[in-house]
């Protein structure tokens, strides 16, 4: 009943909405400490349902193939934190010294300038506009956070475990809610499908990404080769922007730890062609059809994201955002969201199909 005269009032409407999502966003950001583990479970769940459906599937009792799976995971984090625990505790001590010698640098290079234009370039550009004290700030309180989220990661554990448990009873109480009807159960199993494959895909092509570049980052011979792997791995889930931002702390090490524009190129050289190679034509043809999103939403979606949840908001909200999108383009009358959330404007056989399936 609400709703009856908001219908009449276009202008009050737009507010009622705009209000809802409000308290929305704010209740977001509110309950962070119990929505984001609980997003990273359903994001590590959504990865290890196949292996917990194969393990039922030949007999396994479902308790046992829920407590196998969830021990998988512990091993695979697990494992990751230890390659990256010694380069995590090493890298706070080397802040400074980096820090040090950039300014050296920094120095070296305005002398050089100066020298070579005769412009006082040093009065306006100096390496005192980025805070060295910040730089160190801003890498330490990363780390701390990630630090501080690990002590979560039983939580973490225990909510992905209980939605592991669920996820045969799931699709019977999707059934009950929408009702006995032609399609509605393919829809879901469709749905499904695409986040599972979709986030699949994407951690693989993550992994062959962050490997290719860990061993680039050790044959040019820079400090850290596995955090830098790492950090491309983690990133590469944020398309677009993702593959820049990796790329920043390896050509800083090498501007810092070599101070010559070859090393520092070939270095960035080296992420430029495998983000091309890897992102650009293996993972589309692998995916089969494309689930990009936009640039402008990439962007706002790291924006709230990042504000909302935090560092480990933004490396989640593109694949968030993707399963959005997956279920929104087998929502009829939601599908024209999905389109534009899309990086490209449908083909006009995809248009015609649609309004086909309209019809019918």
């Amino acid at each position: 009943m609400i709703f009856d005269p908001l219908e009449k009032k276009p202008g009050a409407r737009f507010l009622f909405i705009l209000a809802c999502l409000v308290v929305i966003v704010y209740g977001l950001q509110f309950a962070a400490p119990i929505l984001l583990p609980s997003a990273v479970a359903l994001f590590l769940a959504v990865l290890s349902l196949p292996i917990m459906l194969w393990l039922v599937n030949h007999r396994v009792p479902t308790g046992i193939a829920t407590l196998v799976t969830v021990l998988v995971n512990v091993a695979v984090i697990g494992l990751f934190i230890l390659i990256g625990s010694s380069s995590v505790t090493e890298l706070p001590t080397k802040l400074d010294g980096y820090v040090i010698i950039l300014q050296e640098r920094w120095s070296a290079w305005m002398t050089w300038i100066e020298g070579s234009t005769g412009f006082e370039i040093g009065d306006y550009l100096t390496v005192s506009i980025i805070d060295p004290a910040a730089v160190v700030d801003i890498a330490r309180g990363t780390i701390g956070r990630i630090a501080q989220f690990l002590s979560t990661t039983f939580l973490v554990f225990l909510i992905m475990a209980f939605m592991l448990s669920e996820a045969t009873v799931f699709p019977n109480k999707f059934r009950h809610i929408l009702g006995v009807r032609d399609g509605d159960e393919d829809r879901i199993t469709k749905i499904v499908t695409e986040i599972q494959s979709y986030l699949g895909i994407k951690t693989i092509v993550s992994l062959v990404t962050g490997l290719l570049l860990g061993i680039w980052a050790y044959l040019w011979d820079l400090d850290f080769p596995v955090l830098l792997g790492m950090i491309a791995f983690l990133l590469n889930y944020v398309p677009t922007v993702g593959s820049i931002i990796a790329a920043i702390p390896a050509v800083l090490l090498s501007v810092i730890l070599y101070g010559t524009i070859g090393h520092a190129v070939a270095v960035a050289a080296g992420y430029i062609v495998v983000n091309m190679v890897v992102g650009n034509i293996i993972e589309p043809r692998w995916m089969g059809r494309s689930l990009g999103l936009s640039t402008l939403v990439i962007i706002l979606s790291l924006l709230f994201w990042g504000w909302a949840w935090g560092p480990l908001g933004a490396l989640l909200s593109v694949p968030l955002t993707v399963g959005v999108k997956i279920l929104l383009e087998n929502t009829e009358d939601l599908r024209w969201v999905a389109t534009l959330l899309d990086k490209g404007a449908p083909s006009t056989s995809t248009v015609a199909s649609d309004a086909v399936r309209g019809d019918s």
